[in-house]
Order: structure tokens, then sequence, then C-alpha cells
């Protein structure tokens, strides 16, 4: 074989080859990628050719069903209460696939999981219709309900958690979106649904609870002050009470808020430096402690986990790199480079009033056969001791003392309520930008059965009088009691 020849061959063999591993790329590794690509319309037409799983909450209340309906798709998603329940049932679309549980859970409720594989080969046996799985989620419809409705008007969330078993409770994010006009089958409705969400500055279409962090203000005294009974303080313990000090190296002032004193003016003990919120107290006792037992506390409350699931993905809580002796101070007000998810905070409260065991929050309660029978059950996950049950008691009774020394309305007659306020700045220009508003609790604080956090954006009504006793507090409050008196 001459030389021409012989090249021309080679090169056929190799196009042959890349012909042979671009199939295989195709058919084989992008296979799934391409199958769950909502663009791909095989796909679409092959999910609603069967009946798609339902989505309930933890009494049976449904929250997504579907509708048989007479069009080439053959069933329609439709949502009970949609704008309540939306940031954790998603929305289930033709023309933008799907969001929330319905994304997170797509192989069950469209009945291509492993788990109805017997199911399937069933259903191919007998004849059957295909049905897809049910998600019963650890919702509590009525609550869920009550933290949305007590939202209205503001830019926020409420997360509940019931801290022994980290069943989350509730989950309810404002502005909300109605999932069910995403579901429709007439594609204008979705595109100008759609275009109007996306457009909305707002953003209703973001879960806060999971998909934002934020500087979580005063909440995080409550990280510092584990920090600090680790290391041998208690209640009693004498912190600096001044009213105002300067960052270390800086001319810049950290103040109490109004300039207050803290106990004395010079000292205070640690359990009312915690009920005043006495920035001055905690600024200097992060620095004692140093960024590493910082760090390290904050860890075992999970924040600076990064592929925290539930299964919705939930975006990284963190402390920032505290490089140097003033981003400490801050650091130890919530403030600086601290950011955490309500989720993360709620998770926080939860681990102190279970005795400081962190329990791994979840939504899903149990997965349901297309008959509706017991496939799993999510059983209780111990993560980590976040702090010995004797300073997680301790903690506890500062936060009683919190919870007494914070205004605001609402407050619940016979309920004892351990909380931490927070009011959180942000923004180029904090002076001028209204603060975010936390309230972070549990209750009945001797036998705790809910723990919650709230935050209000931008400080709702108030502007920049806002706090988070006037503002947030209320609201978890209400939370509270519309679940302990539904008991």
């Amino acid at each position: 074989m001459n030389t021409p020849l012989r090249r021309i061959g080679l090169a056929m063999m190799a196009m042959m080859l890349l012909l042979l591993g671009n199939a295989t790329y195709v058919q084989v590794i992008k296979a799934d990628d391409y199958r769950k690509d909502p663009l791909n319309r095989r796909v679409i037409l092959d999910q609603y050719s069967r009946e798609r799983g339902q989505i309930i909450a933890a009494d049976g209340t449904p929250l997504a069903s579907v509708q048989r309906v007479d069009d080439r798709l053959k069933y329609l998603r439709t949502y009970a209460n949609g704008p309540a329940f939306a940031p954790v049932t998603g929305y289930f679309s033709t023309l933008y696939g799907a969001g929330g549980m319905e994304r997170a859970e797509d192989d069950l409720l469209n009945g291509s999981d492993d788990r109805l594989f017997a199911r399937r080969v069933s259903d191919l046996i007998t004849g059957r219709d295909p049905k897809g799985g049910s998600l019963q989620l650890t919702i509590d419809a009525k609550l869920q309900q009550a933290a949305f409705e007590r939202l209205q008007g503001v830019t926020g969330t409420v997360v509940a958690i019931r801290p022994q078993t980290g069943e989350i409770l509730a989950m309810a994010s404002t502005p909300s979106y109605d999932p069910n006009v995403l579901a429709s089958h007439d594609v204008d409705v979705q595109e100008e649904a759609w275009a109007g969400y996306d457009a909305d500055k707002s953003k209703p279409m973001l879960n806060r609870a999971v998909h934002e962090n934020y500087p979580p203000g005063s909440t995080f005294k409550l990280v510092v002050t584990a920090a600090a009974l680790a290391e041998g303080k208690t209640k009693d313990s004498e912190v600096d009470g001044r009213p105002v000090i300067t960052l270390p190296g800086t001319n810049t002032p950290l103040p109490n808020f109004n300039d207050t004193n803290c106990g004395n003016g010079v000292t205070a003990s640690l359990q009312e430096a915690l009920a005043k919120s006495c920035n001055t107290a905690f600024a200097v006792l992060a620095a004692e402690l140093g960024a590493d037992k910082l760090r390290d506390q904050a860890a075992k409350f999970g924040i600076g986990e990064q592929d925290l699931s539930i299964p919705l993905s939930v975006v990284p809580s963190t402390l920032g790199p505290m490089s140097d002796k003033p981003s400490i101070y801050q650091t130890g007000i919530g403030q600086k480079d601290v950011r955490v998810t309500p989720l993360v905070n709620a998770v926080m409260a939860a681990t102190v009033a279970n005795g400081g065991v962190r329990m791994q929050p979840h939504l899903v309660g149990k997965i349901l056969a297309p008959d509706l029978q017991v496939i799993s059950e999510t059983k209780p996950d111990e993560v980590d001791e976040a702090m010995d049950p004797e300073h997680a008691q301790a903690l506890r009774d500062m936060m009683i003392a919190s919870e007494n020394n914070t205004g605001g309305g609402g407050k619940l007659s016979g309920v004892t309520i351990a909380s931490k306020t927070g009011t959180a700045e942000h923004g180029e220009n904090v002076r001028s930008t209204n603060p975010h508003a936390w309230y972070v609790a549990f209750a009945p604080a001797e036998k705790p059965e809910i723990a919650i956090a709230v935050i209000v954006e931008n400080g709702g009504q108030q502007g920049l009088a806002a706090t988070g006793g006037r503002v947030a507090a209320p609201i978890g409050r209400a939370v509270i009691g519309a679940y302990l008196g539904g008991r």
C-alpha cells in the first residue's frame, strides 16, 4: 500500500473511531441528561402519558395532584392553594421544566425511580396504566398556611422544625407565585406567567428559606455564647459592658443599640449581655475566643456545610475569612462576611432545643407507591453533638431571658418561649439601608415541640426603625401559637 492510500485509510479509521465515540457519549454517557432535558418533547409527551404521583402534606392533605384532560397531554398538574406551598412543591411545566420537590424527586413522581421497578414490571405484565410514586412531606399543612398568612405584606420567610427529629414543619416564603399557571397546557399562559415572575424584582420564585443567605445579625450571638460555654464560661461570667468600643487598629466605633450601657457600663453578666444583645460584649468575646473556635462551633451548628440537601439544595452558610481582629469583632455580632440561610438558623435553634444534638433537617416523610402504600420512611438522623447538654440548658435559660427582654407584639400567654432576635445591617451604606429583622426561637422552652427562624427583609414596613423584636418576633410568636394551639 502506498503512502497516500495508507494516510487515507488511517484518516478514515480515525473518523470512524470519533463517530463511535460520539455515539457512545450521546447514547450512554449523556443519555440520562438528554432524557431529563425539559426541551425534549418526546420526554414531555411520555411523562404526560401517565399519571404523575402526588405530593401530600404530613396529614394527607393533597398539595400537588393531577387531573385527566382531553388533549394531547393527558394529565394536568394541579396545586391546591399553590402560592402558600409553592416554595416547597415547586412547579411542573412543559416549557420550563420543574422546580422545588417536583424537580428534586422527579424520578419518583414520574415513575422511573428504581424503587418502583417491581411496580413497573407488574404494570407491564397486567396491562395496568403506569403511574408515578408519591411523596408524603413532613410539612404541617395548617402551619404552612398560617406562616404564609403571617408573612403577607412583607418579603421574608418562616422555617419551622421539630427539634427531636429534624422534620421541617413549615417553609413559607413571600412574595410567592402560583405554580398552576406554569403547569397550564396553554403555552401562551405559561410564557406570560414566567415573563412576569422573571421580571419581578421581588423574586417571587425564590425560596428564601434555602436559596438565599443573609447576615444573621445578633442571632449569631448564640454561636458565640455556645463557644464561650464550651470554654468554661457560665451565664454569670463577666463580659464587656461598655456602650461603645473602637475596632482594634482603626478609628471605627462599634456601639451597642442606641449606645446603651450593658450591665454597669463596664461589665455585664453573659446572660444579661445576651438578653440585651450587647454588641460590645460579643465583639470582645469573639476576639477572646478567636477565629478557630468560632468556626468550629459554627460548623457544629451546620454553618459552613457545603452539600446540605433536604432534598432541595441549600446554599451554603459561611463565616467568611475573619482575616484580622476587626473582622473577628464584627463576626461576633453576626456582621462582616457572616451569611446564613434561614433554614440553618432554624436548625441552630432546634439544636439548642434538642439538648445540643443537631438533627438532619428533611422534608420527605415517606415515599409512597402509586397505590399510596409506604415504600420507605425517613428516620431521624443525628448529625452532631453541637453542645454539651448542660451547656444547651444554660443557653436555653439565657434565651428565655432574652425573650422576656424582647418587645414586639404577639406575646403568648401560658407558653414559655426561648428566643433571640437580630437586626442585621447590609448593603454598601448601612446607615441608609433598611436592616433585615430576625427572630429565632423554640417552645415550649421546658419541652420543645417546635423551633423556628423568621426573617423579614429590609425591615418590612418599619424601614430604618426596624428591629427583630418589632418586626420578626410577632410573626414568629404567631406561628408558634398556631402550632401549639392546634395540637
